[in-house]
């Protein structure tokens, strides 16, 4: 799997990080894509290697079916202007009708188990679903989100999917780095962002933050609890280290 048999430095760049990713798995990795400002960034790069004539991580979304429209708009407008496929995956129909039918559409707001469940239906299970014959994956986390996020590695294990490659290319980054790349780069991006919202979800589920509050706590507002979703319950810390092997 590892052509050199090592992973890269810690230290070395998120482009750098993006290319070796692409050239070591190929279409055997999946970039989770939720056209937030860092997966923008990470897009951009993406498309790069592709136009470079290397075989790219094939690129999901998770369509949970509750989105802001302003995030479909950034959708399309990336597809347009980079001409790249991007999988809408979808949840289970039987499995939503079953939840929706027991709990009623707007579950989430009846207490954090009902949440995580509505979270696990839309998001987990299907990105679990495409993970299952992939041998990496890549997200935008970064350090600077959460206090949970804040020993995040840019290689690492996913121990909760059997050891999968998990890769952070921009872990280290700051929000200003990230921002400064996408307007070097003229990067579209979810106009939510200009409202004050600088981490968005699904549209029932998020809002924009206040002064003085903490980059995700527009995030299921309503839960005084760690804001994620469960798709990242597992982020690394130094104990999961490979890099540099």
């Amino acid at each position: 799997m590892k052509k050199d048999g090592k992973f890269p430095d810690e230290n070395i760049g998120a482009a750098e990080i993006v290319r070796w990713a692409s050239n070591e798995y190929g279409a055997k990795a999946l970039f989770a894509c939720s056209f937030s400002a860092e997966d923008m960034v990470i897009l951009h790069m993406i498309v790069t290697c592709r136009d470079a004539g290397i075989e790219v991580p094939e690129v999901i979304t998770l369509d949970t079916g509750r989105l802001h429209e302003e995030t479909y708009e950034v959708m399309q407008s990336a597809k347009e202007k980079y001409g790249i496929e991007v999988k809408s995956l979808h949840p289970d129909s039987s499995a939503l009708s079953s939840m929706v039918s027991a709990y009623g559409p707007n579950l989430f707001y009846k207490s954090v188990e009902l949440r995580q469940k509505c979270c696990n239906v839309r998001k987990t299970v299907p990105l679990n679903r495409a993970l299952e014959n992939k041998l990496a994956w890549i997200t935008g986390l970064r350090r600077e989100q959460s206090p949970g996020r804040s020993l995040i590695l840019k290689i690492s294990r996913d121990e909760s999917r059997n050891g999968l490659i998990k890769i952070n290319p921009i872990s280290d980054w700051s929000s200003e780095e990230v921002w400064s790349y996408i307007h070097d780069h003229q990067i579209p991006y979810n106009s939510l962002h200009d409202k004050g919202f600088p981490s968005i979800g699904c549209a029932p589920c998020t809002r924009a933050i206040r002064p003085g509050e903490d980059m995700r706590a527009g995030r299921w507002w309503w839960e005084g609890g760690k804001k994620e979703c469960g798709i990242h319950e597992s982020s690394p810390d130094s104990r999961n280290i490979i890099s540099g092997r």
